[in-house]
């Protein structure tokens, strides 16, 4: 079943890279009475994801600062390694954008948005969406109908929903 407003985000852990390699991030405490937009992407690096959802976010991370976010996730089925490097060439960590990687798809497969894509090499794979997520509840959800497009899951669709 997929995940829709209303529901509480279900507990996983997820992986970072922090100063001595890959951390554990446990989503249910990081999300604990914060106000938190998450989005997923298929891939890093891949064309859409890259050139147009993350900037997205990286052009609107004032603006939902201004609107009380607490932090502004991105989560990727890719390691943590190359979340991180995504991250760096992005400027989405300069920005503040927490790369967060869900390589074994417990979350992804939790929440009902995992999909494959064979002839692109893209198996097992995050579906792309956004959301706004207060104290664990999805407040706002925004799955794109097609995952190489970037219309409804983008920064500037979610800011004007909020």
């Amino acid at each position: 079943m997929t995940i829709s407003t209303g529901d509480t985000l279900p507990d996983a852990t997820l992986v970072r890279m922090g100063e001595s390699g890959p951390e554990a991030v446990d989503l249910g405490a990081t999300l604990k009475g914060r106000k938190v937009v998450i989005f997923a992407v298929p891939g890093a690096f891949t064309p859409t994801c890259h050139s147009a959802h993350v900037p997205s976010f990286i052009r609107t991370k004032d603006e939902f600062t201004a609107k009380g976010v607490d932090e502004i996730i991105c989560i990727s089925v890719n390691d943590p390694f190359v979340m991180k490097a995504w991250g760096e060439a992005t400027g989405a960590t300069a920005a503040g954008i927490s790369m967060l990687s869900d390589a074994s798809t417990t979350f992804t497969d939790a929440i009902g948005m995992a999909f494959d894509a064979p002839p692109a090499g893209l198996i097992k794979r995050s579906k792309r969406y956004a959301m706004l997520v207060e104290d664990g509840v999805v407040m706002q959800f925004m799955p794109e109908e097609s995952t190489g497009t970037c219309e409804i899951s983008g920064g500037e669709s979610l800011l004007a929903a909020l």
